[in-house]
């Protein structure tokens, strides 16, 4: 089967391996591609694509009606960006419930890279504080709306900006003083990495505002730090 295939193309690798276990399997079935039984086991119900596409998911969702044990199949692609799409749409899959299968043109080899189970998120506490951090670090609602004309702004973003007020005030300083009357705990290190280009090092310790940092007040003045 060649990469751009047809979804028909699927139906018989599939209807084998589904044989092999013990189904009888019948294409086209109603509204399914695929339906496959079991003695009185819930009907097995395999939607096909020649691609990933929220349609192929509506459709897989749609099957969720009528059976637990629903899967999305597509042909099996060489190359990491296939891999990449893969690896996305078994996680999409999994968390609305929905098992995935390739195809491998070449041989009809079919493999199942998640069954249908019920999906149960996994909190993450480190990605929970990480996210109230930067809440907590973000003054104000800069990006109400979507986003400034600039982009969206980031707390780092809103702590270098009160670096570079600081410096076009009172000139080069150190970067203890920064940190203290800017209230920028991190000011020392947003100057040294200098990640916009806006900060010079004068001398040891010691942070200037460049010509960037100019443009860069500029370009966000109506932001609030």
């Amino acid at each position: 089967m060649a990469q751009k295939g047809r979804e028909t193309d699927l139906y018989a690798p599939i209807k084998a391996y589904l044989t092999r276990q013990g189904y009888t399997v019948k294409g086209e079935v109603g509204a399914a591609d695929v339906v496959a039984m079991r003695g009185p086991e819930d009907p097995v119900i395999v939607e096909l694509k020649t691609g990933f596409s929220l349609s192929l998911f509506h459709q897989g969702i749609a099957r969720l009606a009528v059976s637990d044990q629903v899967y999305v199949a597509v042909p099996w692609k060489s190359g990491k960006p296939f891999a990449r799409a893969l690896k996305d749409n078994v996680a999409l899959a999994r968390r609305v419930g929905l098992g995935v299968m390739t195809v491998r043109g070449r041989d009809g080899h079919v493999e199942v890279h998640a069954d249908p189970v019920p999906y149960a998120p996994r909190k993450s506490k480190k990605k929970k504080a990480k996210m109230l951090r930067a809440f907590d670090r973000l003054k104000g609602d800069p990006n109400d709306g979507g986003a400034t004309r600039h982009g969206l702004i980031t707390g780092y973003r809103q702590d270098a900006l009160r670096c570079a007020r600081f410096l076009a005030v009172h000139g080069p300083s150190p970067g203890k003083k920064v940190k203290e009357w800017a209230e920028v705990p991190e000011a020392t290190r947003i100057m040294r990495d200098d990640h916009y280009g806006w900060f010079t090092r004068v001398e040891r310790g010691v942070y200037g505002l460049t010509k960037a940092g100019q443009k860069g007040l500029a370009d966000y003045g109506d932001v609030e730090g």
